[in-house]
């Protein structure tokens, strides 16, 4: 090996080589602090009871900080001049936040829902389209899961653009059923077996009351709405048992099953 290679090798290469080395142990490294420092600002938050929604989003916001100071870090180990470094970013911020935009503006409605609370971790609510349980609201999305136990990420700015629909914030909420009766099926019978039956039902409330009530006619005859209260949680359970509890209504009073009826067959 020729004298100038030698040099070259250990004029160039050889402290290229120890800045790399250094680089992807200051990586390592700094990535256990930041897991330990996450790890004690949690703990932290949960000795002083911070709320779940904003101690998530903090987690998340400081994570981002801490990894964009290591990456400045491990370009000093590397010999990159940090402030040209700095001025570089500052040059890229503005151009990647005229080209992402919509980016920005969901960071800012993600700032916007911590602080004005429309819901927070463990609500239900719909959003953007999305029903489910809020699992986290993140720096650009809110991560839903939904009753099929699918997780959806929905951006912040679709979440706080639209309406919002919390099914927590109250104590109860209706459960809204209908129950269609033929022509000539007593209402009021009908009415009354239904009532009968929704004080039976596990969940359902007394206050306020079930209501039962005619909601139209149609072709096929009465058509009635079935609305008890329940508490939130309580809300499939119930939702399911009333609708076997009309089955059962119609089934024990041996009412004819709804039949159309036509003009002709009127004329009849």
């Amino acid at each position: 090996m020729s004298t100038e290679v030698i040099e070259f090798i250990n004029a160039y290469i050889v402290p290229l080589g120890w800045k790399l080395i250094g680089a992807i142990v200051v990586w390592i490294v700094g990535g256990w602090i930041i897991s330990l420092l996450i790890k004690a600002m949690n703990k932290a938050m949960q000795r002083r009871h911070i709320d779940t929604t904003l101690a998530k989003y903090a987690e998340g916001g400081a994570k981002v900080g801490l990894r964009i100071l290591l990456v400045i870090i491990i370009f000093g180990v590397l010999g990159i001049e940090t402030t040209s470094l700095a001025a570089l970013l500052a040059a890229a911020g503005i151009a990647i936040g005229a080209a992402w935009a919509g980016l920005l503006a969901h960071f800012a409605a993600g700032v916007f829902l911590v602080f004005l609370r429309p819901f927070k971790v463990g609500d239900v609510v719909s959003v953007g389209g999305v029903t489910g349980v809020v699992v986290e609201i993140g720096l650009f999305s809110t991560a839903i899961n939904t009753a099929d136990n699918v997780r959806v990420y929905v951006g912040n700015n679709t979440v706080f653009s639209g309406n919002i629909m919390n099914y927590s914030t109250n104590a109860y909420r209706r459960v809204e059923l209908t129950a269609q009766i033929a022509h000539e099926t007593v209402p009021a019978d009908a009415i009354q077996r239904i009532q009968d039956k929704l004080k039976n039902i596990p969940n359902v409330l007394a206050e306020p009351k079930p209501q039962v009530e005619i909601l139209s006619f149609n072709e096929y005859g009465t058509l009635l709405t079935v609305r008890p209260f329940c508490a939130n949680e309580h809300y499939a359970q119930v939702y399911f048992d009333v609708n076997k509890a009309i089955v059962e209504v119609g089934t024990e009073a041996g009412y004819n099953p709804p039949a159309r009826r036509t003009a002709m067959r009127n004329l009849e």
